[in-house]
């Protein structure tokens, strides 16, 4: 691989090229991991790494690529389809017989479609390329099934908020790749403030930091708040400010004021909330504060969910906020949801009890004569009017439901 420029992007330029300069994603690259061993012997299996925005696919392939001996070949998904692969084909195909591998890279292999990954099947089922793939998408529903079974899944997480504070520490420091030499000036926490709200993505906290550093020698807070554009987008994510305005949705909607939930939606939103964080949220609030009230409630919050995952941020923007509004003018129950708080108090107090006999699972003779499914009444039979218990005796006739 090339050298990188004084020109190129400092989160170019900063991109780890060892093992050993890599930050974060210990479960799948520490010390003795499958992954790790495979890059250090050049014995890479076709993988597709699946994670978010930033958190080191590209830079994981890079370092494959200067660690193997391998023909490393670069696709982009996007501007790449059958003519290139047909090209990496015929290549690979001359290499394989000087017994060279080639390995190709896909970055978004997710925008690739049924045609083209079908087209580069049997490529990978022979082993004439090693393919690896990157993607921020489940690969269990954008990739073909046919392919996936070819290949490893790792999966990458979001980088912690004190790995991404690391990276720029190193950037300000670092005189050859970095901004070593500028001699900046940097205000109390303020790397932390760019961590929290480049939200585990490395990149982003990077550029955010070259261009602070292009306006000022010295940066600070209001610098910061130019480079991200909005100053509204200094949102806490996993601060006081996250609960409280998920809170005030929260609140919003069991009240039933449908214009205040719209507001504290967008102001997440606006400020770069994950919308299946919301999604997931507004799930939880169409069982918990809705309930049985109306059933509907559930599956709507279910739908927005899947449309969030489908198209995405800023289209999914209108799909939350229908749910928003929709839940908030949903007739309200919490039933279920105090029903629930009595049963764990009562498991809590009574721990393990025993199913009763009559209504345990019998598959053996010995269950049966110890009295398993003895005296059970098949509800069927009797037109499910049966008088029986199926609480333990501790609970019997418990009721949690009003």
């Amino acid at each position: 691989m090339e050298e990188q420029n004084k020109q190129s992007p400092l989160a170019d330029r900063m991109r780890p090229r060892t093992l050993d300069e890599f930050l974060g994603q210990d479960d799948i690259l520490g010390q003795g991991r499958i992954l790790r061993e495979s890059i250090i012997q050049d014995k890479i299996p076709s993988i597709i790494f699946w994670g978010p925005p930033g958190s080191g696919k590209t830079t994981l392939a890079s370092i494959i690529a200067n660690q193997t001996k391998a023909d490393f070949v670069k696709f982009s998904a996007v501007t790449s389809g059958l003519k290139d692969l047909r090209e990496v084909i015929k290549r690979a195909q001359g290499d394989e017989w000087q017994g060279k591998k080639t390995i190709l890279f896909i970055d978004e292999i997710h925008r690739w479609n049924k045609t083209q990954q079908d087209a580069l099947l049997p490529h990978v089922e022979k082993g004439l390329v090693t393919l690896i793939g990157a993607t921020t998408e489940n690969p269990s529903f954008e990739v073909r099934s046919a392919l996936l079974s070819r290949c490893r899944v790792f999966v990458l997480k979001q980088l912690t908020e004190n790995e991404i504070e690391s990276i720029l520490e190193k950037a300000i420091t670092d005189k050859e790749r970095g901004l070593g030499n500028l001699n900046l000036k940097i205000e109390d926490n303020i790397l932390k403030r760019i961590s929290q709200m480049a939200n585990g993505d490395a990149r982003t906290a990077l550029n955010v930091l070259e261009y602070a550093s292009s306006l000022s020698n010295n940066i600070s807070l209001d610098i910061i708040k130019e480079a991200f554009q909005k100053s509204y987008l200094l949102y806490d994510k996993n601060g006081d400010e996250h609960y409280n305005i998920i809170s005030a949705l929260h609140k919003s909607m069991r009240g039933g004021d449908a214009d205040a939930a719209l507001y504290w939606l967008m102001r997440m939103l606006e400020a770069g909330e994950d919308p299946l964080y919301v999604a997931r949220r507004i799930v939880r609030f169409a069982s918990e504060d809705i309930g049985l009230a109306n059933s509907r409630a559930l599956e709507q919050a279910v739908s927005a969910y899947q449309a969030c995952h489908f198209i995405g941020m800023p289209e999914c923007n209108v799909i939350l906020a229908q749910a928003v509004v929709y839940m908030a003018k949903c007739k309200k129950s919490n039933e279920l949801y105090v029903a629930c708080l009595k049963v764990r108090k009562d498991i809590e107090q009574y721990g393990n009890l025993p199913v009763p006999l009559h209504i345990r699972n019998a598959p053996t003779k010995l269950m049966k004569d110890l009295g398993y499914g003895a005296d059970y009444k098949y509800s069927p039979d009797f037109d499910y009017q049966e008088t029986q218990t199926y609480l333990p005796d501790q609970l019997k006739n418990k009721k949690y439901l009003t």
